[in-house]
């Protein structure tokens, strides 16, 4: 995980007062995991879930399951659910949003960051495209380039099947929530939404 979202994830759960139990999706036995993040200090419990656990690391659990079909947790469990750079892997993504809002309980925090892609044209040196694409010869693939947006790469773990709008998070990942915002860091952009389940 990038500095840069580990960081926006601390920022938006430290002003979230997160005291009770907190899950993360996709978690990983490595120190970026967002169940280490700072702004979890206070929280009372930490789980992680991912396709390959089980895990263990500084205390903290990491159980082996499918975010698509989580059982193992009954109806309103969690305080929090943090997910970061796992349903652009999860072919039925809608389910494991489901799985979610199930998990959390009423007025519990969720959020949610994916790879995304922006507006037509938002991609670096799109000035340097327009001019290079004015010589002879270059215009055409330069112009296609020009009306593009930059996503993030092909990265399978175990597959890679999507690329979000921001305005899927806010209307599709976020639908029903409370409260909720979303924000844009690095480039290509990696959305970050975030909202709370209604009481």
């Amino acid at each position: 995980m990038h500095t840069t979202v580990f960081e926006a994830f601390d920022r938006i759960c430290s002003t979230e007062t997160i005291t009770g139990r907190v899950l993360e999706l996709g978690a990983r036995p490595r120190p970026d995991t967002l169940l280490k993040l700072p702004a979890l200090a206070g929280a009372a419990e930490r789980i992680g879930l991912d396709l390959d656990g089980p895990h263990q690391m500084d205390g903290l659990t990491i159980l082996a399951g499918d975010a698509n079909r989580m059982g193992m947790f009954e109806d309103s469990t969690f305080d929090a659910v943090l997910c970061n750079s796992v349903l652009e892997h999860d072919r039925q993504f809608w389910q494991t949003l489901a799985e979610v809002r199930r998990v959390l309980k009423p007025g519990g925090l969720f959020v949610v960051g994916v790879p995304g892609y922006g507006a037509v044209g938002n991609v670096p040196f799109r000035r340097l495209a327009h001019l290079l694409g004015r010589i002879p010869g270059l215009g055409r693939g330069l112009g296609e380039l020009r009306d593009s947006s930059a996503t993030l790469g092909l990265h399978h773990f175990p597959g890679d099947y999507y690329r979000f709008s921001e305005q899927t998070i806010a209307e599709v990942f976020l639908a029903g929530y409370e409260g909720t915002r979303v924000m844009s860091v690095m480039m290509p952009p990696r959305f970050i939404g975030w909202g709370r389940k209604p009481p």
